[in-house]
């Protein structure tokens, strides 16, 4: 496997600490104060990076969607409307830009269409992600190629020939990938987790990650020991706030306790070679009644 270096600071890869992102997504709801107090619990927790959605409502929109009308926290409103409302421009990413180096995390996007990719390149941001969605758009995921930058792909709602398919077409060098499953929240029945090994064997030259939606956080941390070297969750204030992603997210508290039990387990897993610890002879001298025979070495 390749090891990944991502802004000339963190490493992703074989013997890396797990890189752990905060999936802001659209959680704020198109409040920059909500995702600068988000940016800022994440890097109290222990995140690595955040990560946004930046969409072209007007492309990634089915235009037959556009004029149905929903109930929003803003009142009754068309739908393309909507995605207006909970899309950042440059003055909110300006910002969350500036506020991110003061905090020390990095941040990125998943961009959903390929203006979106020209947008956000004027921040030059460290990696890109994929969108379960939008695994089989080859042309969106050649134009987030093209910039040079590691590019994660999501494999949520996807075959095997898709994902085959998406790696063929963009090849293995500074790619990453991420089992998931796109429920939200997902059944842990449905987390399908071994496939995170899997897709380790079936693509060896890349790092394996795992993006959740399920609740709870053990299941990423087993994620980490069947190794992940990457997780991303979606990070909320409220997981009773408003928003389609909101009830898969992971609050605050419980996202520093997400990252704190990854790194308690990485610190237990050790190196596989048998060792007897200083820590342990006294209770050998005491307890051990049948002593290891000596060798005599003619």
């Amino acid at each position: 496997m390749k090891t990944i270096v991502i802004n000339n600071k963190h490493a992703i890869g074989p013997d890396e600490p797990c890189f752990i992102i905060a999936e802001i997504g659209i959680n704020h709801n198109g409040s920059v104060k909500t995702a600068l107090k988000l940016i800022e619990e994440a890097a109290k927790a222990g995140c690595n990076a955040v990560k946004f959605q930046k969409r072209t409502p007007e492309i990634c929109t089915p235009r037959d969607q556009w004029e149905i009308m929903r109930d929003t926290p803003w009142g009754r409103m068309s739908y393309i409307d909507y995605r207006y409302k909970v899309e950042f421009g440059e003055k909110e990413y300006s910002l969350i830009n500036e506020f991110c180096k003061e905090k020390n995390i990095m941040w990125f996007a998943s961009c959903w269409d390929e203006p979106s990719v020209d947008f956000m390149e004027k921040f030059n941001p460290p990696l890109y992600k994929s969108a379960s969605a939008s695994l089989t758009d080859i042309d969106l995921l050649k134009k987030k190629k093209a910039t040079g930058k590691p590019l994660i792909l999501s494999t949520g709602m996807s075959t095997m020939n898709e994902i085959f398919r998406a790696v063929d077409e963009i090849g293995t060098d500074n790619i990453m990938i991420a089992h998931s499953t796109s429920a939200y929240p997902c059944p842990l029945e449905q987390l399908n987790l071994k496939m995170v090994p899997e897709l380790g064997k079936l693509f060896p030259q890349v790092p394996v990650g795992y993006s959740g939606h399920e609740t709870g956080l053990a299941t990423t941390v087993a994620a980490v020991v069947l190794g992940a070297r990457f997780v991303e969750r979606h990070f909320t204030i409220d997981r009773a706030m408003w928003g389609s992603d909101q009830a898969a997210s992971v609050e605050p508290t419980g996202m520093a306790k997400l990252v704190k039990d990854i790194r308690d387990v990485e610190t237990s897993l050790g190196d596989g070679v048998k060792k007897l610890y200083d820590s342990e002879l006294g209770q050998r001298q005491k307890l051990r009644k049948v002593k290891e025979p000596k060798v005599n070495i003619a």
